[in-house]
């Protein structure tokens, strides 16, 4: 049974984006490795806190990682 572990920073993903998310993943499993992994593929989505997320020594927030998404689709 695959696991899929996701964890991210809190408030950043929407609740529909995080279905969507937990959707695409699934596909991705099945996908590869057949239909039959579907029903038996578990996603598990953690949200970190604001700002316990650290990168390169420094803790990102949520406006951190929001800016940083605003950057990559402007």
């Amino acid at each position: 049974m695959p696991l899929i572990q996701v964890k991210m920073i809190e408030e950043v993903f929407t609740p529909a984006q995080k279905k969507e998310l937990i959707t695409k993943l699934t596909d991705a499993v099945a996908e590869i490795k057949g239909e039959a992994l579907r029903p038996n593929t578990v996603v598990l989505l953690e949200d970190v806190r604001s700002g316990s997320w650290g990168v390169g020594g420094r803790g990102l927030t949520t406006e951190d990682v929001r800016a940083l998404a605003e950057k990559k689709t402007a």
